[in-house]
């Protein structure tokens, strides 16, 4: 349990300091989904819907865009999505690796002191 603790909180930590970046992206996202949906003449709903659907690169394909234009804006929208989550990856994988560390020093120091 203390591995998983440490890294939710180290997570937490990346988390708060990234925010500012990962707002903005989020808000790239929507801004370029309305957009889009406004060149194709779509609601809100299915404008932000198809942002993020392709900005998670799920892409299921039920909506897409017709103009070359929004085509480009998806395309955009797909680049800020595969950065945003690799962001979130690399802060997955720091916190990982920061609280594997923690913990395997705290046993070790531990199994030390017992001999």
């Amino acid at each position: 349990m203390e591995f998983t603790f440490d890294f939710i909180r180290i997570f937490a930590i990346g988390l708060y300091y990234a925010a500012p970046l990962l707002l903005s992206m989020l808000l790239i996202i929507v801004i370029l989904g309305l957009l889009l949906g406004r060149l194709e003449g779509w609601s809100r709903l299915d404008a932000l819907y198809l942002a993020f659907i392709t900005a998670t690169t799920v892409g299921y394909g039920d909506i897409h865009p017709r103009k070359k234009g929004a085509k480009v804006l998806a395309v955009i929208i797909t680049f800020v999505g595969i950065v945003f989550t690799g962001i979130v990856v690399a802060i997955a994988l720091h916190a990982a690796s920061h609280a594997f560390n923690e913990t395997h020093d705290s046993t070790q120091t531990t199994e030390q002191v017992a001999k």
